[in-house]
């Protein structure tokens, strides 16, 4: 037998009784790896049946160890997983650099220019501070005499 491993080919009327050579099991083995890979089997399951494709000397008996492997339900398929949807990179870049470029120039700004924002307040608050209190025009200060 050349090719992959067909279970509903083996399974034919007058082909069960037949003996299964060596690279047929190994075609039904590999079967079983695929199946296992596409979520269909479990670990244990995966070792019995491998165990008993080894095991097996006529295709009948190779024919059962595969049968339920092509029709899983629905169910079953869905618990194994969904895809997950892509991220576009390029969302990722332009929202990583939405956050973090507005807080940078913020910085960037106050370091080269807080100090002159610190020298001006400190000037104008020691002009007006330091500057003399100006009377408005009104009646003289009273002397002492009545």
């Amino acid at each position: 037998m050349t090719g992959p491993w067909e279970p509903a080919r083996a399974g034919a009327p007058g082909r069960g009784g037949f003996l299964a050579s060596d690279a047929d099991r190994e075609r039904v083995v590999d079967a079983l790896k695929t199946a296992f890979v596409h979520g269909l089997l479990t670990k244990d399951e995966l070792g019995r049946r491998t165990g008993q494709a080894l095991t097996a000397r006529t295709y009948a008996e190779l024919a059962v160890i595969t049968t339920g492997l092509t029709a899983r339900p629905a169910e079953s398929r869905a618990a194994v997983g969904t895809p997950r949807k892509r991220v576009s990179k390029k969302v990722v870049a332009w929202s990583a650099c939405g956050i973090i470029l507005p807080p940078a120039l913020v910085a960037a700004f106050f370091t080269f220019y807080g100090g002159f924002l610190v020298m001006f307040l400190l000037t104008f608050l020691d002009t007006v501070l330091s500057s003399p209190i100006r009377r408005q025009p009104g009646p003289a200060p009273m002397s002492g005499r009545h």
